[in-house]
């Protein structure tokens, strides 16, 4: 699973705010699918820029990401590597395209779980942003408050007496 950061929780929330205004969005079209429109927010690349990489590989982003090669020097691998610069990992990639990290579905009401299509803009909106939650809660998780505390409060609060 991605490596937690407020950099990354942000590009996920701001992508699914823009596909929900109505930033285009094509599955079959490398630049403005899943994993298209969170390169575009993670890169600064047009979906033109991003389609046209795609075009020099194969398949779709998942068998792209399958092939990725760190040292190619290939457009679409550079690209790839820079998202994985951003701390998602192959396997976030393949599964945004597909809508199918089961972690990150599980935290989606079963109701809704179920009629999940991969190619739904709306879906794909519920899954950035579900994921950006889960996110932000690991990185809630990982605050350190009580060794903070001590350090912040002065030295006659830390003598009060809680009522």
């Amino acid at each position: 699973m991605a490596t937690a950061s407020l950099s990354l929780v942000m590009a996920l929330r701001r992508t699914a705010q823009k596909l929900k205004q109505g930033n285009p969005y094509m599955w079959g079209h490398m630049g403005c699918c899943n994993c298209g429109n969170l390169a575009q927010e993670l890169t600064n690349l047009t979906k033109a820029d991003i389609h046209e990489f795609a075009l020099q590989g194969r398949g779709d982003w998942r068998e792209q990401v399958e092939e990725y090669c760190p040292t190619s020097g290939l457009p679409m691998d550079l690209l790839i590597a820079d998202m994985l610069n951003h701390g998602l990992t192959i396997t976030d990639l393949q599964h945004l395209e597909r809508l199918s990290d089961p972690a990150i579905k599980n935290l989606i009401p079963i109701e809704r779980r179920n009629q999940m299509k991969h190619n739904v803009r709306e879906d794909v909106i519920l899954y950035l942003n579900t994921w950006a939650t889960w996110l932000e809660e690991e990185l809630l998780a990982t605050v350190q408050l009580p060794r903070l505390l001590p350090e912040v409060l002065s030295p006659d609060l830390m003598k009060a007496e809680v009522v």
